[in-house]
């Protein structure tokens, strides 16, 4: 929508219409200085009133943005059309006193409710224009950003059903299996449950939109125990999160994701372990933060892993994640969900003892 354009052709296309259906028999009689001083007025007040009916509007949408506030403008609106219909009326009438015309008469006696109804139907048009206009675009907006969560949503399963597959991990765990065989049987046993668990949970991910975060720190467990079994004190992970936030919720495997991230693309050694930390903030947010100690070999990172959290959360709270990377560290600031209803299950992941 031309905005200046409209602007200005606005009033003129709505000062015809009105006229053609409110005000013919008046045309049929007016004599040419009455004609004259009726259009002046009813340029000057349609382009007057179409400007600060905008103006509402457009402050309206920047201060009640979106779709689901829609009724509370709405609401708005209507409490202010009585008397923006009256300032109208008035300052027509006053525009025709000014000019000295007689129709100043005939607006005084003229029914004041029939003139009502004619403001009301100009206000009425100044309203869906621009508020129609907006609810179109966020509708739009909404639309594309479903059809964004959809293809993200399946390219996490995609690269959710490779990691259950994933050759590369399934040997070195395997090797790393083969060698505690060998080494300590009872560690052995440990590893395959905490493999199982890793696999399990993978396998029903992929049914679920949001997880509790109790649910998700327990698979990380299972999860750190592969890494470190195969890493050693390469790897250590630091937990400090709030009892009261455990039931809050976040897209299944996002731990999973930047913690895989941070070993792909960092060194890991015993000598320079790369230290891993998940804790909850004040602002109620989860904190995933890594030492960066780049690879030098290091490919550059297409941020996919990235870009799928982000556009889930993107859907669910309308707000980015945080990443942030200075010269020591990198973090991502994750938002936390309310609690999980109870329809929706929890996850059967076992916690198996150390």
């Amino acid at each position: 929508m031309n905005d200046s354009r409209l602007r200005w052709l606005g009033p003129v296309g709505l000062f015809l219409l009105g006229n053609v259906f409110f005000r013919l028999g008046f045309w049929l009689e007016a004599t040419g200085r009455d004609m004259l001083h009726s259009v002046i007025v009813g340029l000057v007040a349609g382009a007057l009133f179409w400007q600060l009916n905008r103006w509402i509007v457009l402050r309206l949408q920047d201060q009640l943005p979106g779709l689901e506030r829609t009724p509370n403008r709405l609401m708005i609106l209507l409490l202010l059309t009585p008397m923006l219909v009256s300032a109208a009326i008035f300052s027509r009438f006053a525009m025709h006193v000014f000019l000295g015309s007689r129709e100043q008469l005939w607006l005084g006696l003229v029914d004041y409710v029939t003139s009502s109804g004619i403001q009301l139907f100009y206000h009425m048009v100044y309203f869906a224009v621009y508020e129609g206009w907006y609810l179109l675009l966020q509708w739009k907006q909404t639309y594309l950003e479903k059809e964004e969560l959809l293809k993200a949503q399946w390219q996490s399963r995609f690269n959710a059903l490779k990691s259950q597959v994933n050759p590369h991990f399934l040997f070195n765990s395997l090797n790393a299996l083969s060698a505690l065989i060998q080494e300590s049987p009872n560690r052995a046993s440990v590893f395959v449950d905490e493999l199982s668990t890793v696999y399990r949970y993978l396998l029903q991910a992929n049914d679920q939109e949001l997880v509790p975060l109790s649910t998700e720190l327990t698979f990380i467990d299972s999860y750190v125990h592969l890494l470190q079994t195969r890493y050693g004190k390469g790897v250590i992970v630091h937990k400090s999160v709030s009892p009261d936030q455990l039931n809050r919720c976040l897209p299944p495997l996002t731990l999973q994701m930047l913690l895989e991230n941070a070993v792909k693309h960092n060194i890991v050694m015993a000598s320079q372990p790369l230290c891993l930390e998940i804790r909850t903030t004040e602002e109620g947010q989860l904190m995933v933060r890594n030492n960066l100690q780049r690879k030098n070999a290091s490919k550059v990172s297409n941020g996919v892993g990235l870009s799928n959290i982000n556009a889930k959360y993107r859907m669910l709270t309308q707000h980015n994640i945080l990443v942030q990377e200075d010269d020591t560290y990198f973090t991502v600031l994750l938002p936390l969900l309310g609690d999980l209803p109870a329809r929706t299950g929890q996850f059967a992941v076992k916690q198996s003892e150390r």
